[in-house]
């Protein structure tokens, strides 16, 4: 982000600013920073959050990102422990397979009962989290251990999501992730 041009709206009472602020100073990012008042808030939270009209949203390059940040958190970690999963073996595989399952644990302690993140309908937290399931198949057969005996409802949750059509056309095949996997793994051994 160095160069770059980062707002973050914020309400400095918030402690989902407060994550907000505390990573871009850990990172060492310059940013601007505005403070809103959430009684009457600026036209530029209200179009760079229209759906929600909250606090924080970091404008990155004109670009807003929105929500908690809790959420890119599980998926920075997600990625990382899932990555332990297929390409590591012996005490390393199963202390990244622990992570990863501890993790998806969270997700599904958030889930909760609810059909989706958000509620009732598809959302934004759907959207983000969605992707990550492609890999299972991958995590699964070369982890060698199963996602729904652990999550059973966040494996329910990715079948209600595969059933809207416009999610599954545009989420990659389990199979060819699995293939790409497995390439990448043959790949690094040679090296």
């Amino acid at each position: 982000m160095a160069g770059d041009k980062v707002i973050l709206l914020d309400f400095y009472p918030s402690m989902f600013g407060m994550r907000a602020r505390v990573a871009l100073s850990v990172k060492g990012v310059e940013y601007e920073y505005r403070e809103e008042d959430l009684r009457n808030k600026s036209q530029l939270l209200l179009e760079s959050n229209p759906v929600h009209k909250k606090i924080p949203v970091l404008i990155h390059n004109g670009k807003p990102v929105c929500e908690s940040l809790i959420i890119v958190e599980y998926i920075d970690e997600m990625y990382d422990a899932g990555k332990k999963v297929w390409t590591t073996q012996g005490e390393e595989q199963e202390a990244g397979k622990k992570e990863f399952v501890e993790i998806l644990k969270q997700l599904e302690s958030e889930l909760g009962e609810k059909p989706f993140f958000g509620g009732d309908n598809f959302g934004f937290v759907d959207v983000a989290l969605i992707t990550f399931s492609t890999w299972f198949h991958t995590y699964e057969t070369l982890g060698n251990f199963s996602i729904k005996e652990h999550c059973p409802k966040l494996i329910e949750w990715v079948k209600r999501c595969l059933e809207i059509g416009e999610v599954s056309k545009a989420l990659a095949e389990p199979n060819k992730i699995y293939d790409f996997a497995l390439a990448l793994k043959s790949k690094f051994a040679a090296q």
